[in-house]
């Protein structure tokens, strides 16, 4: 069974930094491909980062290039989402998703976690 679990969210200062955990279970960390997507209030879901084996690593949106990255322990099957530079923009609910073998299905993803709050306030 396949099943996702977030953590590491929270109240953070703008400027400041969070990492965000993704811990799998019910399949090894290399089988699918990993995306982290968010939703702030009142908007749209949006697509932030992706991992897979096939693919690396893939940015779904251009503004957090140069603050975010994404990262896997095989070890721990935990996929880690790493926040710097943190703006109000950024607030939102984080959540993971797999199901997709590649990066590029980024609306097929099937399996979702219950998410994260990143609220980015001073």
């Amino acid at each position: 069974q396949v099943q996702l679990v977030e953590s590491g969210g929270g109240l953070v200062q703008p400027g400041g930094s969070l990492r965000l955990s993704c811990a799998a279970s019910g399949f090894p960390l290399d089988y699918y491909a990993i995306g982290w997507f968010r939703q702030a209030p009142g908007k749209e879901r949006e697509g932030v980062l992706c991992i897979s084996d096939s693919d690396g690593v893939t940015y779904y949106t251009d503004s957090v290039k140069g603050r975010f990255t994404i990262s896997g322990d095989n070890a721990k099957n935990t996929v880690y989402l790493q926040m710097n530079s943190l703006t109000p923009e950024d607030t939102a609910v984080y959540y993971c998703a797999t199901g997709v073998f590649s990066c590029s299905s980024r609306s097929l993803y099937d399996y979702w976690g219950q998410g994260t709050q990143v609220t980015v306030s001073s």
